[in-house]
């Protein structure tokens, strides 16, 4: 089975228009057995999924390791993260949650974006992944949303001190196929766009059914650069996925304010009247936009592969768009699926 791709940015790759989000291979709030992991990835292979992103942050180098076990001889393209160091931690003995993630992987998380520190992850990330190339490489959560008063360091790490330097000679030189960022906000998207050319941004959360902001900047920036932009958290941690009507909603890795409860409400509504379920509308909707290369949900079993499959191959009526543009839930900009 195969799925439709898209070119990514410059690089002369392309991925699956639908990929494999691997923090929850990391055992991302819940272990994960080994059995499980594998048969995850083999099921979204099976399906036809040929774009698989992991990190070494996600499980402290637990996902990138069964990420790379699974689909070591796939020919599945791979992207992965640097900006994190995994320094040795002898203190760790089990699996209590550690920054959301259940492992029991003796390393701690180092912020680092320098030049040395760069190569040094990206060695690493070959090491556990057991693979000799890495197609992608993005850098990961730089900027004012994680790292606040901090920014200019850690920026001044990437620019400065080498970092960007760092992955252009990797992309230069053949040993990675592009470069981009892994971030959960438009504005340092703009600001690294202006310092280097960039296949790829992996954006969580801010190009969703819910939120559409980035249609006003970086949209066009991207467009005119080339750079291709891939989904994350189209389902904005959960609650396009779970709706408002079960157990407590989550938004951005925390409860869900009511102001976003409201408005997901009224979408739903919208959803129930045109009989479309609220998690493929979600799925879709990015899809629509032309520098939209991939969405990847996270996947952690077989059946959240085979679910998402079928939200995915979901038909959703014209009319369904149009009405959420008329009811002011949908940015009258916004590109939407074809029927």
């Amino acid at each position: 089975m195969t799925l439709a791709t898209r070119p990514l940015g410059r690089t002369g790759l392309s991925v699956t228009e639908l990929g494999f989000g691997a923090a929850g291979l990391g055992n991302l709030y819940a272990p994960v057995d080994d059995a499980t992991a594998r048969a995850t990835v083999d099921a979204a292979l099976a399906a036809g999924i040929g774009y698989v992103d992991t990190a070494p942050f996600y499980g402290f180098g637990l996902s990138e390791r069964r990420v790379g076990d699974a689909i070591r001889h796939s020919g599945a393209l791979v992207s992965t993260k640097v900006g994190r160091l995994l320094a040795p931690d002898p203190r760790v003995h089990d699996d209590r949650e550690r920054d959301g993630f259940r492992s029991a992987m003796p390393f701690a998380p180092v912020f680092a974006y320098d030049h040395a520190s760069i190569m040094r992850s990206w060695e690493a990330s070959l090491q556990r992944l057991g693979v000799a190339h890495i197609d992608i490489l993005y850098v990961h959560d730089i900027g004012r949303l994680t790292h606040g008063d901090d920014h200019d360091r850690t920026f001044g790490q990437l620019v400065a001190g080498g970092g960007l330097r760092a992955l252009e000679e990797l992309r230069d030189g053949g040993a990675i196929g592009g470069f981009g960022i892994g971030v959960n906000e438009v504005d340092i998207c703009l600001e690294v766009i202006a310092e280097t050319r960039l296949d790829a941004i992996l954006l969580a959360g801010r190009y969703t059914l819910l939120e559409q902001g980035a249609l006003d900047r970086l949209m066009p920036a991207c467009a005119a650069a080339g750079t291709s932009i891939v989904i994350g958290g189209p389902y904005n941690s959960g609650i396009l996925a779970t709706g408002t009507k079960g157990p407590t909603p989550y938004y951005d890795y925390a409860p869900a304010p009511a102001a976003v409860i409201a408005r997901v409400a009224a979408i739903e509504a919208v959803a129930v009247r045109h009989d479309v379920p609220l998690a493929a509308a979600a799925l879709q909707f990015p899809l629509a936009h032309p520098v939209v290369a991939s969405v990847i949900p996270g996947l952690g079993d077989p059946a959240r592969v085979a679910d998402t499959m079928r939200l995915y191959r979901t038909a959703i009526p014209r009319d369904f768009w149009a009405a959420l543009k008329a009811e002011g839930l949908l940015r009258p900009g916004a590109p939407v699926p074809a029927a």
